[in-house]
């Protein structure tokens, strides 16, 4: 939805194209997260159902439903009272207009954050249980809505990136809704919501810290190339913004093959028909699909932004800063399906420690090569 975003901001003002950067960082990267909740999820679901024990599944939604909700409480509330003083310390104090217009933004996106950690709860559940259909209608309908918002209220009644975040965020809170309606569908009491007990939260605490580490290494990383962007100026930060949100919609390619992997690893590695040899194979085919994915999502995803930058920018400047990182960004698409497909794997095995020490090892290493590549180029603002 950020990248909708970005191709309609991006036909309008450089400098609302820009202060996206910041806004999407605050709404998008902190909601990765959260994906703690979808991994646990999924995998406690799957692993319920593979015991065939569905009352536990259903009390288990009940319970994540209930934490996804109070954490989105409080993430809305996080939103209005600290956003300003966060996406000021992120872009820095000299940077006034970038700050009011991604303060505007991340202050409409606040209102879906209840919807959208709900949803991501949902939607989990119902690929758990190995429903792929009805998140994907939900995703859909979501995506029409966004882009069918952003150009009438963008566009035609230019109301800039105000509008771009209102149509985000309803479109946010149907795709919820969506998701709870097609939990309803399968049997599941989807709008029943139960506080968890302590042993129930030390047990979704042992599946999801070491996720919770995970994601917040990679969006640490994340966010700490869109600060390197922004004290480059905002037209490094604009090409920067359109680059990232093209990557991030090409790598969601690869993030079936985790899923398929979380939804039918657990009943092959800890089900009553336990089959390790099943597994096996169904990890070499994940591996062999990601890289034909990588090779054809990397290819496509890089000549559009080399080919067509004005589908996002007519901004010849913005352009030139995109095209300084062609190679690298055609080289993490290439591999990340298939390292989805390994950390699906990993999570569907509940290798939890090793997969949070690896992240931790990725970030530390990405940062002393980012800050190696700011000293030699800018030696005397670092």
């Amino acid at each position: 939805m950020s990248l909708i975003d970005t191709m309609v901001i991006g036909q309008t003002s450089s400098l609302q194209l820009a202060a996206l950067g910041p806004g999407t960082v605050f709404c998008d990267y902190l909601c990765y997260i959260f994906m703690f909740l979808s991994v646990a999820t999924s995998n406690m679901v799957a692993t319920s159902l593979a015991n065939k024990d569905e009352e536990l599944a259903q009390h288990q939604v009940s319970t994540l439903l209930f934490i996804a909700l109070t954490f989105g409480i409080g993430m809305f509330l996080f939103t209005k009272i600290f956003g300003v003083q966060v996406l000021t310390a992120f872009t820095g104090s000299k940077n006034h207009e970038i700050i009011s217009a991604a303060n505007t933004y991340a202050q409409i996106r606040g209102f879906a954050w209840p919807a959208v950690l709900v949803g991501l709860v949902a939607q989990s559940a119902s690929l758990g249980m190995k429903d792929a259909w009805g998140p994907l209608k939900a995703l859909a309908a979501a995506s029409v809505i966004n882009g069918v918002g952003d150009i009438f209220l963008c566009s035609v009644c230019g109301y800039g990136i105000a509008g771009a975040a209102w149509a985000t965020m309803v479109s946010q809170i149907v795709a919820a809704f969506m998701m709870m309606q097609n939990l309803n569908s399968r049997g599941f009491r989807a709008f029943s919501f139960t506080i968890p007990s302590t042993r129930e939260l030390l047990q979704i605490f042992e599946i999801a810290a070491p996720v919770f580490v995970t994601m917040t290494s990679k969006v640490a990383f994340y966010a700490l190339l869109t600060y390197s962007a922004t004290s480059m100026g905002a037209i490094t930060l604009a090409g920067h913004q359109v680059m990232v949100n093209i990557l991030c919609m090409c790598t969601v390619w690869g993030e079936p093959l985790s899923q398929t992997a979380q939804s039918f690893m657990p009943e092959m590695i800890y089900g009553a028909n336990r089959n390790l040899m099943k597994a096996r194979m169904l990890l070499k085919s994940l591996v062999m699909i990601g890289a034909i994915a990588g090779l054809t999502v990397g290819t496509v995803g890089t000549i559009v932004p080399w080919l067509f930058p004005s589908l996002f920018t007519n901004d010849l400047l913005v352009v030139q800063q995109m095209h300084k990182v062609l190679i690298p960004y055609f080289t993490a698409l290439l591999v990340t399906p298939s390292v989805h497909s390994l950390e699906g794997t990993l999570l569907a095995g509940r290798d939890l420690r090793y997969l949070s020490q690896s992240m931790g090892a990725c970030f530390s290493i990405g940062t002393f090569l980012l800050l190696v590549m700011l000293v030699s180029l800018f030696p005397f603002s670092v």
